[in-house]
Order: structure tokens, then sequence, then C-alpha cells
């Protein structure tokens, strides 16, 4: 070899050598991503564990995640995704709403195994889209009541029988509330998604026959029941009516502390009604109050979704996370742990083991009966699917909290309200 070509051969090699190490170094590189996530469920500390895990298999990947209130997940995300601010992870429950802001997962993923687990759920994510795939849908929830059997037992009251109905249950914690001297009878979330189950109870079709949005009899009927209530006191002050706006409210704390014996909520409450009543009093899940058209619910659920950042290196390592937590294997330590009704239709079959995992016999008993309401209410009121997965989901439950709570302190009469609800479900 003559001294130039020794010269040419050592300068690349040299330059594969640079190469190769800033190769290295950016496949090294660190990269930082933020989640957002609501804890008002505890289960930020289950999180927290998978994340440690995550780690030690990815070290050059750090999540940091923000605990907020949920009204932050609900009105404000929304704005900080579409003004570019956004966090690179959350969990969100307005699954189509979203949409243009997610990370399609695709090319990261495997497309078949995903829709073999989550084929049912992914258009909820997919906002008309005919495919892609936006979130692993971590949890599917079913809206249902608790029920405080100490009190009652305490006010020799019997509990209404499966297929009761909304009036029945309200004659019942009526009584309840009259002997125990509790502060009110019934208390539900301050949500329109968790009042649509029940006004479908009573013929709301939220649609009409043209696949538009439709304010009919039967919503009017449940929305004057609830109005009436509130009036009465057997609904307390403390929760629509005391909140502006269409904020959310919920009534956990109403439950934990007696003052109501019945609280309409939903499956994803049950780890936290299990750890802040413990023993201080007996509860139960029960089934759904009926009305003329059926035993309605919500479904629906939170899912863990990528957002679109720019940063190519970000999006991908969110979505590489996403797979991950989405994959069998941790998909059931999530929903077992959190008590959660898993989405994944692999582990739905399989079942799961929720006593193994902590769970009190009513936690267990619980979920099962909100899994028996999720199928009834898929054959009775089949338009509570349809509309968990519209992304124009959200002018029904927006309005619905701020115009009935205006309803509920007098601000609007009932029809004034309605007036409202309808111009806001019909506007472009």
């Amino acid at each position: 070899m003559n001294k130039l070509t020794k010269l040419v051969a050592g300068a690349w090699t040299a330059g594969c050598m640079i190469a190769a190490t800033v190769v290295g170094t950016t496949a090294a590189q660190a990269v930082d991503l933020n989640m957002m996530m609501s804890d008002v469920d505890a289960k930020a500390a289950v999180l927290s564990e998978l994340l440690e895990r995550y780690k030690k298999v990815n070290p050059d990947v750090n999540i940091k995640v923000n605990l907020v209130g949920y009204n932050v997940i609900r009105e404000q995300l929304p704005k900080q995704v579409e003004a570019g601010t956004g966090p690179d992870l959350a969990f969100v429950t307005n699954l189509g709403g979203l949409n243009p802001y997610y990370v399609d997962l695709t090319p990261f993923v495997d497309a078949k195994n995903w829709e073999e687990a989550y084929g049912a759920v992914l258009p909820w994510y997919r906002a008309g889209k005919p495919d892609g795939i936006f979130g692993y849908h971590s949890e599917m929830t079913v809206t249902g009541p608790y029920v405080n059997l100490t009190m009652f037992e305490e006010a020799g009251v019997d509990l209404p029988a499966p297929g009761a109905t909304w009036e029945d249950w309200a004659e019942a914690t009526q009584q309840v509330m009259d002997k125990t001297g509790s502060y009110a009878g019934m208390v539900m979330d301050r949500s329109g998604h968790r009042l649509a189950g029940p006004a479908m109870s009573y013929g709301a079709k939220y649609y009409d026959a043209n696949g538009n949005f439709v304010l009919d009899d039967g919503y009017r009927e449940f929305a004057a029941l609830m109005i009436e209530w509130h009036k009465s006191g057997l609904m307390p002050p403390d929760v629509w009516p005391a909140v502006s706006g269409s904020k959310y409210a919920n009534g956990n704390e109403m439950f934990f502390n007696q003052d109501v014996p019945f609280y309409m909520s939903g499956s994803w409450n049950t780890a936290n009604v299990q750890s802040n009543v413990g023993d201080k009093f007996d509860f139960a899940v029960v089934p759904v109050p009926c009305g003329p058209a059926g035993c309605g619910i919500m479904p629906g659920g939170q899912g863990l979704v990528a957002f679109k950042s720019g940063d190519s290196a970000k999006e991908a390592a969110s979505a590489k996370f996403v797979d991950w937590m989405a994959a069998d294997d941790q998909a059931r330590e999530w929903a077992s742990r959190t008590f959660a009704i898993p989405a994944n239709a692999r582990l739905q079959a399989e079942g799961l083991d929720y006593a193994g995992a902590g769970a009190s016999p009513a936690v267990a008993n619980g979920l099962k009966t909100f899994t028996a309401m999720a199928a009834a209410a898929a054959k009775q009121t089949p338009q509570a699917y349809r509309l968990q997965g519209d992304a124009n989901n959200g002018k029904w439950f927006h309005s619905t909290t701020q115009y009935l709570g205006s309803a509920m302190t007098g601000e609007l009469t009932l029809d004034e309200a309605l007036e409202k609800i309808n111009e806001a479900i019909s506007a472009k």
C-alpha cells in the first residue's frame, strides 16, 4: 500500500469511527416525555410502578407524570393540544374529539394484534376515519350506582329489586333519608355522560333517523325528574346546582361520608370507593335503575394516547410506550390492580383475578354487575355505544351540565334550558 493509499484508508477509517460515534450517541440520546393524568380514582401509584419497570428496559426514555384534576383533562387539555403546548402522552376520556392531535400508532405496532385485542373500541378514537390506531383503551367503564347497604339496613328499607325504576329508587332513598336523617337520598356526578344512560331509559334517543342529534320527550322527562329531585332536596344542592358552567363535579365525598345512601357513578370508581369506605359501612354495586325504554348506562372509559409534537423522536418514543402498556401482560396487570374492566378482548375472555389483586368481595361482585349492565344496555339502549364513539358527544355532555344546572338553580326554566341544549347540539 503506497503512502497516498494509506492516507486515504486512514481518513476513511477515521471518518467511519466518527460517524459510528455520532450514530451511537444519537441512538443513546435521552428522550424526555411529559404525561398528563388525572388521579381522581387513585391509579397513579400503579402507573408509577409500571413506569419504573419500563425505565429499566428503556433507560433512555424519561417519562414525567403531571397529575391534574379531571377538569384540566376535560377543559384545558384540548386547548393545549390545539395550541401545540400539550403533553406528549395523556390519559383522556374525550376519545374521538381529540383525534386530529393523536399520533397514529400504526407504524409502531403490530396492527393485526391490536385489532384482535382492541378492535371493538378502536373506532371510538378514529372520529369517523376508516382506519388507524390512535390509543390504548386502558379501561372500559360502565356507569352505575353504589348503594350504602348499612344505611338501608338501619332504616329498615328494602333495596328495590333489579328492574326497579328510577322513581322506585327515589321513593326508597327518600325513606332512608327520612329515617336516618341523612343529608340527601341520591347524588349523581355532575356530568352529561352520567345522565345520558338514565335519560335513554326514559326513551331519549339522542339521534334521529338521519343520524343527527335530537332532543326528544324521553330526554325531557328525565331532565324534569332531575330538577324535581333537586327541588325537593332528595338530591343535594352541592353538586349539580353548586358548580357553574359545564364544569364536572363528583359525589365521592358525600357517599364516603354517608351523607347519601345512593351514588350514581361508575365502574372506574371501584378501587377508590373500596379505599375510602374501608370498614366504615357495607356497600354494593346494584343494577342501574330502569325506565320505560330499558335500563340505560353509558359505556366509556379512558385511553392512553400520544400527541403530535413535530418531534419525530418524541412521537416514536411515545407511541412505543403506548404499545408497551397495551400488551397483554401490562394490560392485565393494569386492569386487575386498578379494578377496571379490560377493553382487551383476550383478557375479557380470560377473566381477571380481582380478588387476587386485593379487591374486596363487594368490588369483585360489583365489577360483575357493571359488566352485566353493559351487556343489557347494548341490546336495550344501543344509542349509548354510538354516542360514546361520537366525536361531537361533548355538545351533549357539556350543554346538559351547563343548562340543566342553571334550571336547578332557577336561573332558567326547564323549557329555556332545553331550548339552549337544543341550540348547542344543533350548532355546526
